[in-house]
């Protein structure tokens, strides 16, 4: 792989210690892919902050870090509300060593702001063709397929060094011939809200890593491709999808429909809602409720104050959204809470240890049915987002 004079000096230590450590991981990823050369970032996501995914471990690697970002850089959700963690029933070493590791990024010059959705937030946009290091799966996903960015799917560290050198090795998704379709899934039948979670769910598990293009009946919100994505990335391992004639790539190119492909049927959907995971081998009624997973839009905030307006949960319910949306739309938050319902910044049911404190949750995201069960030990039964919400009204289900 080709380096630049200034890239072989870092990469011999003359910047320092920390800047070696990064740049060794991207020329390291390069070699192992065939990287022909280190490529500018415009932004980097980072993954990694949550003490349950990291712990100890990860906590020390991080502080030992010295100097700044290069690129303005963005943290994933961590393991709790950063405010509001008592209400979580967050223990308090839990709590000290979660900020021990927000503090540790922050002295790096990376923005603190905890979510899953940095597309939502002012001032760190990205467009068409830019090159990224994003890190969070159904963040990547976004990125590539709905804005037509380019990114790999890096892991925490590689997402962090790609900050601090402000480069990342080019190879996969950053090349043209990465991005082109290999696979067909055609969809004969209306799709809305939630069914696009749903169908991720199922078509990942066959996609696996490789990039599909969807042939739908109907024209899908940025929600529902951001579902669509999520999902995808987690039942599989998909990082760039297209729907022909809706995500920017499928327009411009015009993709060939590929040899290889599948139907997904009606009754493939209506399996997610009926089984899920099954809830430990039987419907049982969930006793906490969770939607916002990718973090909540403004639109999904406002659906959802307007579904739960003059109505009082009866189960516990957590949406969770990025604090900077909270902040900017603060009546709808108080129309939500208002019901009872919490909005929960910084965080997701995913990478909480609050969520063990349950038996069986209900999810309006094919990401959150997929992984609950693993990362958390929890059941998990799927709904459309009113499905939740009349599963958190009631408690005679």
């Amino acid at each position: 792989m080709y380096l630049t004079t200034e890239e072989e000096k870092t990469l011999q230590g003359e910047y320092g210690e920390t800047l070696r450590k990064a740049i060794e991981i991207l020329v390291a990823l390069g070699d192992i892919y065939g990287a022909d050369s280190l490529i500018p970032v415009r932004s980097a996501q980072i993954a990694g902050v949550s003490y349950k995914t990291i712990g100890d471990a990860g906590l020390e690697w991080i502080s030992d870090l010295k100097g700044r970002v290069r690129i303005p850089a963005i943290l994933n959700p961590a393991g709790m509300d950063m405010i509001r963690w008592q209400e979580m029933g967050i223990d308090r070493e839990f709590a000290k060593k979660q900020q021990e590791i927000i503090d540790a990024y922050e002295r790096l010059g990376i923005s603190t702001k905890c979510t899953c959705t940095p597309y939502y937030l002012e001032g760190f946009d990205a467009g068409y063709g830019d090159h990224l290091a994003w890190s969070e799966s159904s963040a990547v996903c976004y990125a590539n397929s709905v804005i037509g960015a380019r990114t790999n799917r890096e892991g925490g560290p590689s997402a962090l060094a790609a900050a601090l050198v402000g480069k990342t090795a080019n190879y996969g998704y950053h090349l043209d011939e990465m991005r082109e379709p290999v696979m067909s899934v055609t969809v004969d039948f209306e799709l809305s809200g939630s069914d696009y979670g749903a169908l991720g769910y199922v078509a990942g598990k066959v996609i696996g890593n490789r990039v599909p293009i969807f042939y739908l009946k109907g024209h899908p919100s940025g929600d529902e491709l951001k579902s669509l994505g999520a999902a995808l990335a987690a039942s599989g391992a998909v990082a760039l999808y297209h729907v022909e004639d809706v995500t920017p790539e499928a327009v411009m190119s015009k993709f060939e429909r590929p040899g290889e492909g599948f139907t997904v049927e009606r009754e493939q959907i209506m399996e997610v809602y009926k089984t899920g995971t099954a809830c430990a081998g039987e419907r049982q009624a969930a006793d906490i409720i969770t939607v916002g997973c990718p973090h909540c839009s403004p639109a999904e905030l406002e659906n959802i104050a307007g579904l739960l307006a003059g109505r009082h949960v009866r189960k516990e319910m957590w949406v969770c959204t990025s604090r900077e949306v909270a902040e900017r739309y603060p009546d709808l938050v108080r129309n939500i809470e208002g019901s009872g319902a919490k909005v929960v910044c910084d965080t997701c049911m995913v990478v909480s240890p609050a969520t063990n404190n349950y038996r069986c949750m209900m999810v309006n995201s094919g990401k959150a049915l997929a992984y609950v069960p693993g990362m958390c030990g929890v059941a998990s039964r799927y709904g459309s987002m009113g499905q939740c919400i009349k599963e958190a009204l009631d408690d005679d289900n």
